[in-house]
């Protein structure tokens, strides 16, 4: 099995990057991710706001995935998430959706023992998720920082993107170029202070392609639903980005009318917070697979 090892990383999305390893569909491989820190904070002492902000959120990549065309879909599976023994959380003043009520900066050391980390006396379980992951943009989108999240995916900080989810993403440059990093512990919807529990890990994956299918936005199919994830300046841009989309598909994967799918989406769509903080905010719009299926959908895009 392959592994990518955690230096060879990058701080920005950029339609064209030299890949530092390559893939081939349906092969399984290891991406070792380092904490959205670089590893800069080892012990509470140290405080963000002294930390070297250049190398804040690195994503381990990008990938090479062989035959990757733009116009094909992306899959990918995530198979596993390795923790380590200890993550870290933070406070910043200014930052959060609470940041002006942020006095001082704070750091706290997370112990993680099996399915729990520690805080307070409190015995957490833990829901091990990738932050940053994303694939090349498109020539016309251009640059993004690791930090922000749009249609290539990036700094999403969703929490479904987790094990035994499947993450498609559309294929804009030749090889997608997949990137990934920021993982986390345990992340509450919204990711409201900033952080997370903040961890390195090893995460292994699965990619495949799916031919000449196109999708605006990244997708995350969990076991009893699929999600659009879409980002926005504000939380209302993102939702109405997200929700077009859903109903869209629901037209085109049902064959209704817009305006059916539309009353159909406020019966059964689900619209959740991702998360709050990053430069542009992240909404996702969930369908239960009741209704439809995304193998439904793809075959009628």
């Amino acid at each position: 099995m392959k592994k990518i090892s955690s230096d060879k990383v990058i701080y920005t999305f950029k339609p064209k990057m030299e890949e530092v390893e390559k893939v081939l569909p349906d092969e399984i491989f290891q991406v070792e991710t380092n904490d959205c820190f670089y590893g800069q904070i080892k012990k509470e002492e140290q405080l963000v706001t002294e930390v070297d902000f250049s190398r804040i959120n690195p994503a381990t990549g990008p990938i090479y995935v062989e035959n990757a065309e733009p116009g094909d879909i992306l899959k990918v599976e995530i198979l596993d998430i390795e923790l380590p023994e200890k993550g870290v959380i933070v406070t910043v003043p200014g930052e959060g959706i609470l940041g002006e009520m942020v006095e001082r900066a704070k750091t706290n050391i997370i112990e993680i023992d099996g399915d729990f980390c520690y805080f307070n006396g409190l015995k957490i379980p833990v829901t091990p998720m990738i932050g940053v992951i994303g694939v090349a943009p498109s020539d016309e989108t251009g640059e993004y920082p690791t930090g922000s999240p749009w249609k290539h995916g990036g700094n999403m900080d969703t929490k479904d993107i987790t094990v035994g989810s499947i993450v498609y993403f559309p294929v804009n440059q030749p090889g997608a170029l997949l990137a990934l990093g920021d993982c986390h512990a345990v992340m509450g919807d919204g990711e409201v202070c900033v952080a997370g529990c903040e961890i390195n890990s090893k995460v292994t994956l699965k990619v495949n392609l799916i031919k000449r299918k196109k999708i605006e936005w990244p997708i995350v199919e969990t076991k009893d639903s699929w999600m659009i994830v879409a980002s926005g300046k504000n939380l209302e841009e993102a939702s109405k980005e997200a929700v077009k989309y859903a109903v869209k598909y629901l037209e085109t994967g049902l064959k209704i009318s817009w305006d059916d799918a539309y009353m159909l989406s406020s019966m059964i769509l689900d619209l959740k917070i991702s998360q709050v903080v990053d430069p542009n905010k992240t909404v996702r719009a969930v369908i239960p697979k009741s209704i439809l299926s995304l193998r439904n959908l793809f075959e009628k895009l």
